[in-house]
């Protein structure tokens, strides 16, 4: 490389001409040469080109028996429009076993034990795998790893929320803590999202041997001193389709105006009744109007229908189902219907959950 004609061209030259290649060009470039890693890592071009639209890929949480501290830890990552796996390293964390839970904007949030500490404490971190840039957000006890669901936002704003509690970090430099809140939520939240300056979650409002779900949303601004003011989101106009949905799941749909619900349809209205396939369900924010976005084919339903226990991840255009012993992910994408997704691996039962990566070459503030 040293006697290489590209040398005699100044940085701003060189800038500009990767700068016009997409992201996917950009990264493998990255690992042809340590002058390319140099001039593509740079703060400079990262600057240039933070504006540009976002890979978005699936992520999937790593296996739970994949828990050794002398693990190389790396998140399993999906290109749907290439149909590729390949890893991104976190060999770059000072974390032992770290186990990513969420996305947004770039960023990826995961757990992980201080190398330093003898205790069980946890941290959550924040950190961009294409930049190996890393925060650490304001320490947190161990149970809110265990128990908490965790919430992130375009704005990143994060929220961990548990059946009692919320915790709340807007990431101003001002404020940087957490502030704690009552969940006051009739029952323990399922599938809880967190968009549109606003938190969506599901909870079984029935008795103990019949389910009752209700959808519940919160604004941030509602964030009292003390506790969050939940309103159950209801209208006459639903009718029963809460009725007709068997274990309910949320995800976040496209944009921040769309919410996603998931579930076995019903084929009757008895007490524990077959389902007949999957149905992904839309809301639209702003006119409180359901529509149906999409239905599993029969076909591919059937290798859910042997399974016990599925997963359902993603979000925005795209869902991705798992199950035991299935081997492969079953995957809706709004424009191009039902395919599968083959070469899952790592995961003894195929059991596997996921969220959506946006990966995004910008630098951590």
């Amino acid at each position: 490389m040293e006697s290489s004609p590209i040398n005699r061209l100044s940085p701003d030259s060189l800038h500009q001409i990767f700068s016009s290649l997409p992201l996917r060009q950009i990264m493998i470039c990255r690992s042809v040469c340590k002058f390319f890693n140099q001039l593509l890592t740079s703060q400079c071009f990262t600057e240039i080109i933070s504006a540009r639209p976002p890979l978005n890929l699936l992520a999937l949480r790593p296996p739970h028996h994949r828990h050794a501290a002398d693990a190389h830890p790396y998140i399993h990552v999906y290109d749907p429009d290439e149909d590729q796996w390949f890893r991104f390293n976190l060999d770059f964390l000072p974390f032992r076993s770290p186990q990513p839970v969420a996305s947004s904007s770039g960023l990826i949030y995961l757990w992980g034990d201080s190398v330093n500490s003898a205790d069980s404490s946890k941290s959550l971190v924040a950190c961009n795998p294409l930049t190996r840039q890393f925060k650490v957000l304001p320490q947190l006890g161990s149970a809110w790893s265990r128990h908490g669901s965790v919430l992130v936002d375009s704005a990143n704003r994060v929220m961990v929320l548990t059946e009692l509690a919320a915790l709340y970090f807007s990431g101003r430099v001002v404020a940087n803590q957490w502030l704690k809140f009552s969940s006051n939520l009739p029952s323990k939240p399922r599938s809880p999202v967190l968009m549109s300056c606003s938190v969506f979650a599901l909870c079984d409002v029935g008795s103990p041997w019949r389910s009752q779900w209700k959808l519940f949303s919160c604004k941030l601004t509602n964030l009292t001193v003390t506790h969050t003011n939940w309103t159950c989101l209801e209208r006459h106009e639903w009718g029963d389709i809460f009725d007709i949905i068997k274990r309910p799941r949320l995800l976040g749909g496209e944009g921040d105006s769309k919410l996603l619900m998931i579930g076995g349809l019903k084929s009757t209205f008895s007490l524990n009744p077959a389902c007949s396939t999957i149905l992904i369900l839309r809301l639209d924010l702003e006119s409180l109007e359901w529509e149906e976005a999409g239905r599993m084919p029969l076909d591919m339903y059937r290798g859910f229908q042997e399974s016990s226990k599925f997963k359902v991840f993603g979000g925005g255009d795209r869902v991705y189902f798992s199950a035991k012993r299935m081997g492969k992910l079953a995957m809706w994408d709004l424009w191009g219907g039902w395919r599968w997704v083959d070469g899952v691996s790592g995961y003894g039962d195929g059991l596997c959950r996921g969220f959506v990566f946006e990966a995004k070459l910008t630098l951590m503030q």
